[in-house]
């Protein structure tokens, strides 16, 4: 992978901190040519992966760290959001709820407005890598 085309950011699992990567990775998405409404579904893709990553993979335990890696290529972002795997992702192929709290819509919003997600979980590691291309 072409490291000029790729950013890392690693961030302490507190709420909160995700805002940090959403702003980095809208910028990034608005110089490669997303349109603004690309962008806003980029922010809540990202701000729902990582707010999983901490509330869900991580426990809400500070000392481990969350991982996101921002590549481009051929007109798309892949994001690649990495925790240390203390709680499995769910099947990303379970039907949604419906649930009084609203909780748990997260990853049906990723689905939802994700071009391409996938998962990956392994013992003490959860990896979610969502793709989103600049034109629909």
């Amino acid at each position: 992978m072409n490291k000029q085309k790729t950013i890392e950011i690693s961030l302490p699992s507190k709420l909160g901190w995700e805002k940090i990567a959403i702003a980095a990775i809208a910028t990034l998405a608005h110089h490669i040519g997303f349109s603004r409404e690309r962008i806003d579904d980029l922010k809540t893709v990202l701000g729902e992966a990582v707010t999983n990553a901490i509330e869900h993979g991580n426990q809400l335990n500070v000392q481990l760290r969350v991982q996101v890696i921002a590549s481009i290529e051929d007109g798309a972002l892949t994001l690649k959001v990495i925790d240390q795997g203390q709680q499995s992702l769910p099947d990303l192929n379970l039907v949604h709820q419906e649930r009084v709290d609203h909780r748990n819509l997260g990853l049906f919003l990723i689905r939802s407005l994700a071009d391409e997600v996938k998962a990956s979980v392994t013992p003490g590691r959860n990896e979610l890598q969502l793709t989103m291309y600049v034109a629909p």
